[in-house]
């Protein structure tokens, strides 16, 4: 049937005429418009899921609450944990993230900046001294804590035993048999006429009354007197090693972190004023003290990050046993006893680890 000439088929809109060429044309147009989307979908979904991949391994952050002011005085010790993390796979910046905090053997820094890495929300955190390991715990119940060389986290309330510290806190402990007889023994042996002992000692350091305790009635066991000399500040050093020489002390023992830190000072007093100084540490002796007896520090550094290493992996801190000392470390300076005018015994000689010359 046809109206004016045209017929039905004919009778279509404006526009959508178009004949099978247009019509195949149109479908490949629209099939690669339909690839295009989906490659783009495609990209689009896979660009979020590599970040996302990304951000998902959580690099750890470790916070190191140390003693002293800055890293140059905790140079030693410092060096030795960084290698020690390093060589399991910690390395600083890339796989761990060590956020170190520096007191300044203040205590209301140790408190303020316990808070500060508990409020940052570190993994976990290292306590170097004593009262790091305090503040720490009580700035937080459960971030995981552990101590280096904590003279006693027993009795200071850290932990509920040594075997099972139960709680956040682990580590290593100064905690051993008193070795304040000993090394007054070994004191005698180089300095025979000994019988007025100093014992010098920050009487803000409230864990050294127990080592100091110790040495009292070690020479008192032993027919030596002794008199505490307080030193506060580092600047208490040098007048203090003047008046036990002027007072006639045959010898003297250093106690506590501030005379550590300080130890450069410590040992040029000592052999400025010809005064027969021992100490727990071996770190103070090459700066002209005459010999150290006592635990290897360096080697807690070492042994804390292996707890860290522990601890990120999944271990509870609670059920990780503290570690007391199991070796002791002699090391004699025989260059302090050539100024100091003594003879060190072979029968220590022998015995010792280390002999500086």
């Amino acid at each position: 049937m046809s109206t004016n000439g045209h017929s039905m088929r004919d009778r279509r809109p404006e526009g959508v005429r178009f004949g099978k060429k247009s019509a195949l044309s149109l479908y490949g147009w629209q099939m690669q418009r339909r690839k295009f989307i989906e490659l783009l979908v495609g990209a689009g979904l896979a660009w979020p899921l590599a970040g996302y991949a990304q951000q998902s391994k959580k690099i750890p952050r470790v916070g190191v609450l140390w003693h002293t002011g800055s890293a140059a005085e905790e140079d030693i010790y410092l060096t030795v944990l960084s290698k020690a993390l390093s060589d399991l796979g910690y390395v600083d910046r890339k796989s761990v993230i060590l956020e170190h905090r520096f007191p300044a053997e203040r205590p209301e820094r140790f408190r303020q900046l316990a808070r500060a890495l508990v409020e940052s929300k570190v993994d976990v955190i290292i306590a170097v001294a004593g009262i790091a390991g305090k503040e720490a715990k009580q700035a937080s119940s459960t971030i995981p804590i552990v101590l280096v060389a904590d003279p006693d986290p027993v009795g200071n309330g850290l932990a509920d035993s040594l075997a099972h510290p139960g709680g956040n806190v682990t580590g290593l402990s100064l905690m051993a048999v008193d070795l304040s007889g000993k090394r007054l023994g070994m004191l005698r042996e180089i300095v025979p006429n000994l019988s007025h002992f100093a014992i010098v000692v920050d009487p803000r350091d409230v864990f050294s009354a127990r080592i100091r305790a110790g040495y009292e009635n070690s020479a008192k066991a032993q027919g030596i007197r002794t008199q505490v000399v307080d030193v506060a500040s580092p600047d208490d050093i040098e007048p203090a090693f003047a008046a036990i020489a002027r007072d006639g002390f045959e010898g003297a023992v250093v106690i506590g972190p501030m005379l550590l830190n300080d130890r450069i000072r410590v040992g040029s007093s000592a052999l400025a004023h010809k005064i027969p100084v021992l100490a727990g540490v071996s770190e103070m002796v090459p700066h002209g003290l005459l010999f150290s007896y006592g635990p290897d520090i360096p080697d807690y550094f070492r042994r804390a990050a292996g707890y860290v290493d522990k601890i990120l992996k999944g271990a509870k801190p609670g059920d990780l046993p503290i570690e007391q000392p199991t070796r002791f470390k002699l090391v004699v300076n025989l260059r302090a006893a050539k100024v100091l005018e003594l003879t060190v015994p072979n029968s220590l000689l022998v015995n010792a680890d280390e002999v500086i010359e």
